[in-house]
């Protein structure tokens, strides 16, 4: 008997007549107005799954459990949603909605697995001598050079004045085949630049000309920085270690592009890796966060379970050495006092990358909002735990009360369903509607925080830096724009915070000896006095007319001694003199670009990870659709004088 997608032909008319007492088809959101917690359409499908066809599956027992389906290839779903037995029941979606349906199931774009192994690329490096020595050329290993997670790089290391800057020239570029979000970060290591994308491959590239020495199929999409090290403490061996989008954790040998090892990270399946990961002694240190909120999108979910998390795995074998909840306990059954059934508390994931502080033997991040009630005091907060044990040392809470979820403010209403009377106007800064929204009414058995929360996570990582009389200082950006800096000595106490008011700070600032950089998504950058907080300068920078609808930074910055980097949703590339502000050097990388490795590329939006650095050469990747319907690119951009 013929079966697809684990459904015998038996049962397919028992689950076609139960899709069909369902929600029309008509009913499925577009995806171009579904966005996950950051503002992301990489939700699209998953709100769209949730609408549609949770209505089976995971409730009819003929129809595939969601952890099941997740195992498959997105051109396995997409067929069957297309020309399989699936057809009648998706015969009213667009081809546009069964393929976000298709990617957000499958975990990564359509069609990577034919178009994007090195071995069909036009330029394989003619060698590939291994790895050795990593310590001898410059390089950015990571989200960010060295552990206290500043984004700058010592002026020897990146061999880049301003006047070199000005004079900066594309290089070559690399097309990402089958790519539209390339928001890996790339890292500069041994002469290699190592870069991901959506299409769930990893490729290592020569830093001088781009020709590639190998390519990794990871299965799903990768958007953590990835680390270099040893595969254990005194090893030559190398390894590649990042997490994807479905939260498994992996370590890839850096000369070769040969798995080590591949582990998931928690049992929640949701959850996701998108901060870079962190290499010291033997151990790696994974932020973990979630996309539940967009699946809370759909009122056939049951908000909320994913609790945040940083582990520390064992490098040679991954093996889990501790692991630490930001919420101490599992959610559990709540009632709001109308009688609605939740489970809480949830959330409070860690976007960003973790902190290294050797001198306390602390680990340092930001958290997220709360998902469900009750705030328990760990969102919008800095943490801080023990590097060998996991054990929290302390929690300063900046922003209490901030207990979000997708669904209320962005969720499509099911029909019958009017829109709920008009909300007051929201903060300014916030990451939900615009101000008057009418919001659409959701199922009075739906549930939405109360009060809503103005979701504004510290989604940037913590920097660790020292001002002159020697005092250190942890420093994060909040997407509320204010900035905060903590002092570790005093187990987080405030120092002072500077309420910049110039929108959202989103994927990260910058940090040296005097200063702390920002840009926003308002539109500009700003200079920060690490003493007391107080804005030094701030310069305002207009979209380039071509992309106007797309205005603002979310991209994390780079530091370079004297320069600061700076990457816009608009496609622009544009560096600073860190003195005054003033503009010294942009590139539009809104373009379609002739690539080394003969695939068709272009740039769009930058939205999440920012520039790289090392050995007098500048790296960036364009195109990144998870911020704002942001413009889709597939391209690693590379220059130098």
């Amino acid at each position: 008997m013929k079966t697809i997608l684990g459904i015998t032909m038996l049962s397919f008319a028992a689950l076609l007549f139960a899709q069909q007492q369902a929600a029309p088809p008509s009913s499925a959101p577009q995806s171009s107005a579904a966005m996950g917690p950051r503002g992301d359409t990489e939700g699209a499908g998953s709100t769209i799954f949730g609408n549609y066809c949770e209505n089976c599956h995971g409730k009819v027992e003929a129809a595939p459990a969601p952890a099941i389906l997740k195992k498959m290839t997105p051109e396995h779903i997409y067929i069957v949603l297309s020309q399989g037995d699936m057809a009648p029941m998706a015969k009213d979606l667009t081809d546009k909605q069964k393929r976000d349906i298709a990617e957000w199931v499958g975990g990564r774009k359509l069609g990577a697995t034919d178009t994007g192994d090195a071995s069909k690329m036009s330029n394989v490096c003619p060698s590939n001598p291994p790895l050795e020595d990593l310590d001898s050329d410059p390089s950015w290993n990571g989200w960010s050079p060295g552990l206290s997670t500043t984004r700058y790089q010592p002026g020897k290391a990146a061999d880049l004045s301003a006047a070199k800057v000005e004079r900066l020239k594309l290089k070559w570029a690399f097309g990402l085949p089958a790519a539209d979000s390339v928001y890996g970060q790339p890292t500069i290591v041994g002469g290699r630049v190592f870069v991901t994308s959506d299409a769930g491959y990893v490729y290592s590239v020569d830093a001088t000309s781009g020709c590639v020495y190998w390519s990794f199929l990871a299965g799903t999409g990768i958007r953590s920085a990835i680390t270099i090290g040893p595969t254990k403490p005194g090893s030559t061996k190398y390894a590649a270690f990042f997490g994807d989008v479905r939260g498994n954790i992996y370590s890839v040998d850096a000369s070769t592009g040969k798995l080590l090892w591949k582990v998931p990270i928690d049992l929640q399946q949701l959850s996701r890796v998108t901060g870079g990961t962190m290499l010291y002694k033997g151990r790696l240190y994974v932020p973990v966060a979630s996309l539940e909120e967009p699946e809370s999108s759909s009122p056939n979910y049951v908000c909320c379970q994913f609790r945040g998390m940083v582990a520390a795995l064992d490098t040679e074998t991954g093996k889990e050495v501790w692991k630490t909840y930001t919420i101490p306990d599992p959610p559990t059954k709540q009632t709001t006092p109308e009688g609605k059934t939740y489970m809480g508390p949830s959330g409070v994931g860690v976007w960003g990358p973790v902190t290294i502080d050797a001198k306390r033997n602390a680990i340092y991040f930001g958290t997220g909002n709360t998902f469900s009630a009750p705030d328990v005091g760990r969102s919008d907060a800095i943490m801080a735990l023990d590097l060998d044990t996991g054990k929290v040392l302390w929690v300063k809470q900046d922003e209490p009360g901030d207990v979000w979820h997708t669904g209320c403010p962005q969720g499509p209403a099911p029909p019958g369903f009017a829109p709920k009377p008009q909300r007051p106007p929201r903060p300014a800064g916030s990451n939900g509607p615009p101000h008057n929204y009418t919001m659409p009414r959701m199922p009075d058995s739906y549930y939405c925080p109360n009060p809503e929360g103005p979701d504004w996570d510290i989604s940037s990582g913590v920097m660790l830096g020292s001002l002159p009389n020697g005092h250190d200082l942890l420093v994060a950006g909040q997407k509320s724009g204010m900035v905060w800096a903590h002092d570790p000595d005093a187990k987080g106490a405030l120092v002072w915070r500077s309420d910049v008011s110039r929108g959202q700070i989103v994927f990260g600032g910058a940090m040296d000896d005097e200063n702390a950089y920002f840009a926003f998504r308002g539109g500009g950058i700003a200079a920060l006095r690490l003493s007391d907080g107080l804005e030094r300068w701030y310069t305002p920078i207009e979209p380039q007319e071509s992309m106007k609808t797309h205005a603002g930074f979310s991209a994390a910055i780079t530091l370079v001694p004297g320069v600061v980097f700076a990457a816009g949703l608009d496609g622009m590339l544009h560096a600073f003199n860190v003195f005054d502000g003033k503009p010294i050097w942009e590139f539009d990388t809104t373009q379609e670009f002739t690539t080394v490795n003969g695939v068709k590329a272009h740039g769009g939006s930058i939205g999440s990870a920012g520039p790289t650095v090392a050995n007098g050469m500048l790296y960036v990747t364009s195109g990144y659709t998870g911020f704002q319907n942001g413009v889709p690119g597939n391209v690693l951009l590379a220059f130098g004088e």
